[in-house]
């Protein structure tokens, strides 16, 4: 049984990011009929049912059903993991890092950080919008990321 919250006390998955991971599913696997879901979308979207029907914000990961869980993290590990862009002020002794927005405790335990504790880090810093990611270096951001099925540079198929 997941454990719903409207706010909850520990890091949990956010709605956005449920409904983000329900859409990365259909674009990867959509219905083979228009009706039926395929397993991931379909585990993800019953807890998302349920998250609607509570009011509830966020979810938490570790009351997720497994398949639901296994779904959520397939897309979590298709994001970028960090929002460093090599530009830390927290370096100079800034208590907010001017390039990527996270606090300087979120710099330093991000390695030991839960997916759910990052993503709530992530969605913080995106609507905050005033870290040099999203404006002055948005490109060095951008550097990188390509979509999952784009081949790298040069690739020949055997």
């Amino acid at each position: 049984m997941c454990t719903f919250s409207a706010e909850a006390v520990l890091p949990g998955i956010h709605i956005t990011d449920m409904e983000s991971a329900i859409n990365y599913w259909r674009e990867r696997a959509p219905s083979p009929d228009g009706i039926t879901l395929p397993a991931p979308t379909r585990a993800l979207a019953e807890v998302y049912a349920l998250m609607v029907f509570r009011h509830a914000s966020e979810v938490d990961e570790q009351s997720m059903p497994a398949p639901a869980l296994a779904a959520w993290l397939e897309w979590y590990h298709s994001t970028p993991d960090t929002p460093c862009i090599a530009i830390c002020s927290t370096s100079q002794g800034d208590d907010v890092c001017k390039g990527c927005g996270r606090t300087f405790q979120e710099v330093q335990r991000w390695p030991e950080m839960r997916p759910a504790e990052k993503r709530v880090s992530w969605r913080r810093i995106t609507q905050q919008g005033d870290a040099w990611r999203f404006n002055k270096y948005a490109e060095r951001a951008a550097e990188g990321q390509k979509p999952a099925d784009q081949k790298p540079a040069g690739y020949k198929p055997d």
